[in-house]
């Protein structure tokens, strides 16, 4: 079986900043970032490397969901004046790893990553990992063919979602996941949800009904469904909000994305940032994957950063 890596590259490189501490190149420009982000694409090329890959970033300009719902994402800080710059040289960092990066004005990383897993899903031969911080991609699982691995600890530690582990974890299949945010809402961007319904609540509805678009036929009949009565548009627009949105037009087959990079030229550009401690280990023979524990579910914990 063939790997697919879907990077959040926004997502991996926030994480990487605030993992580390601040660090310098000879001129001074910020490079925690960068050094973290270089460490665990170095890690998985060495010790899982993928057959292809894509790193999907966000733009600046407003998308469908801020048009639609101002207090988006309101509550959010701007981004570091450190870590700005170190998002936009991750631009130029993947290629030097032969990752095709993606974006596009008007749709976030999210809906490009959705867009790709869709495209390649039924690939055969191929299983695709998705590889961010942000749980918004569960919604994108399928059986153990298109996974999401999340960091758990800074970005030292992943948990690989398949499946059988979001039903075990959230009591629900993936697709109903966006149903479930829609109802409960999503405080990392600002989405209020439905007065009133909770996770247990919510967990309820769509364990008994599957959908808010069923469960809003019995909302006399119900006694739990009455805490619907009269939002039924609010967990409707929210719901919107939520569902990552899998037709961007980016254009792209499955070989373009074949990884290919030039180890030498890798090896100059971490020499020339000052990353003497990753010219080192490119240097060193690959280590052996760390063994998982036995508690742990096969293929679901990881690391890939040290």
């Amino acid at each position: 079986m063939k790997t697919l890596l879907l990077i959040d590259a926004n997502s991996l490189t926030h994480r990487a900043y605030h993992a580390l501490p601040p660090m310098n190149d000879g001129a001074g420009n910020p490079t925690n970032a960068l050094y973290g982000l270089s460490s665990v694409l170095l890690k998985l090329w060495r010790e899982e490397r993928p057959d292809y890959a894509a790193a999907c970033f966000d733009r600046p300009e407003p998308t469908y969901r801020d048009a639609e719902y101002p207090e988006y994402k309101g509550q959010r800080p701007p981004t570091a004046d450190d870590l700005l710059p170190q998002i936009i040289a991750a631009r130029g960092l993947f290629p030097r790893f032969g990752v095709r990066t993606f974006e596009k004005a008007g749709y976030e990383a999210d809906d490009l990553i959705g867009t790709l897993a869709t495209r390649f899903a039924d690939a055969e031969g191929v299983r695709t990992v998705i590889l961010t911080g942000d749980r918004d991609t569960l919604q994108l699982v399928r059986g153990d063919k298109v996974v999401v691995r999340i960091p758990l600890k800074g970005i030292s530690e992943t948990m690989t979602y398949d499946e059988a582990l979001v039903k075990e974890k959230f009591g629900l299949k993936p697709a109903q996941l966006i149903d479930y945010k829609a109802l409960v809402g999503d405080p990392s961007d600002n989405i209020k949800g439905v007065p009133g319904i909770g996770p247990s609540s919510a967990t309820a509805i769509l364990q008994k009904y599957g959908s808010i678009d069923k469960a809003l036929a019995y909302l006399e009949d119900d006694r739990l469904m009455r805490k619907l009565e009269g939002k039924e548009k609010i967990a409707i627009q929210a719901r919107r909000l939520v569902s990552l949105q899998c037709d961007a037009p980016i254009e792209a087959a499955l070989d373009d994305l074949l990884v290919s990079f030039d180890e030498d030229a890798l090896r100059e550009h971490f020499e020339g940032n000052g990353f003497t401690s990753l010219v080192k280990r490119m240097n060193a023979p690959a280590e052996e994957p760390k063994a998982v524990k036995k508690e742990s579910p096969p293929e679901r914990q990881g690391r890939i950063f040290f």
